[in-house]
């Protein structure tokens, strides 16, 4: 029964709090499918043990996704995308600064960035590394930011939305212009319908977006296993740990005695495809870090 709610809060569309919260853990849900068919196997219970397999291979089906990755090979530039929570100033801005010289990253998209953590980073020298920025920081989860080395234009700060929502055009040479996000939606904790308002329009966002490379770097507050979020994933853009078949990364929480459970932070791209995505520590964080390399579609392409 265990086992087969978590598949079931995989498929669900509600935004009921419960069934919400519940689908945050449901591999962990699924995997007592394994502990059934041993048992009833012990037991010598065909039946059960029947409907255990047909469970655990419904909750595998569901996750395969995640580790079979995407053969398309993409024709064109690769750059590195990084994606970091930075727990207000939490977050040490020197190693974040390190991560981004020595992963050459060019992409960085940031989310609980306050005026004093916007300082701090400009002091460790993230502004020489990536010259280029549109930031909107606010007091505590609001402020979000993108830094880039390329330059950046059109920015866009998105109204009615609890948090700060940003866009921007970067140029990349061999690419040309490419649209980057940094998106960071409530969590359902403070209200599941207002989260999934605000993924349902954060999704109306990217359907809207232009017909060009996209990268969308974000705390989404929501796992592959939310339907909310696979729903963004209905269009051009993909899951860039999908598409390099990274399996579970995940990210939070990293400030408690056990380890990280979910992974609710996100990199995806649209005509690119991710070759790598990982995960790295950001000390003083609540969050790891998501770097991912992406290949982007040149124009001849």
């Amino acid at each position: 029964m265990v086992a087969a709610a978590g598949v079931a809060v995989h498929f669900s569309r509600s935004s009921w709090q419960v069934l919400v919260l519940a689908a945050s853990g449901a591999p962990y849900l699924m995997c007592f499918a394994v502990l059934a068919v041993i048992g009833f196997a012990a037991l010598r219970a065909r039946a059960g043990a029947a409907v255990a397999v047909f469970v655990a291979a419904a909750g595998l089906w569901t996750q395969v996704p995640l580790y079979a990755g995407d053969a398309d090979a993409v024709d064109g530039p690769e750059v590195t995308v990084m994606q970091a929570n930075l727990l207000f100033e939490g977050a040490d801005p020197a190693a974040l600064v390190a991560e981004v010289r020595a992963r050459g990253v060019s992409i960085l998209t940031v989310n609980e960035l306050t005026p004093a953590a916007l300082d701090d980073l400009a002091r460790a020298g993230l502004d020489q590394v990536l010259p280029h920025r549109h930031v909107s920081p606010g007091r505590t989860a609001t402020g979000t930011g993108i830094w880039s080395s390329h330059p950046l234009s059109d920015t866009i700060e998105f109204d009615g939305y609890v948090l700060n929502q940003l866009a921007a055009t970067a140029t990349i040479p061999g690419v040309g212009p490419v649209s980057v996000y940094a998106f960071h939606p409530v969590p359902p904790v403070y209200g599941t319908d207002v989260w999934s308002d605000e993924l349902s329009r954060l999704r109306a966002i990217l359907d809207r977006a232009p017909n060009r490379p996209a990268l969308v770097g974000g705390d989404l507050n929501a796992t592959f296993d939310h339907f909310q979020f696979r729903a963004m994933l209905s269009g051009r853009f993909h899951d860039a740990a999908e598409q390099s078949g990274a399996g579970h990364l995940v990210t939070y929480p990293t400030d408690k005695p056990y380890p990280p459970m979910v992974g609710i932070d996100h990199i995806l791209v649209a005509d690119g495809r991710a070759t790598a995505v990982e995960t790295v520590p950001l000390p003083g964080a609540d969050h790891r870090a998501l770097i991912a390399r992406v290949r982007l579609a040149s124009p001849a392409s």
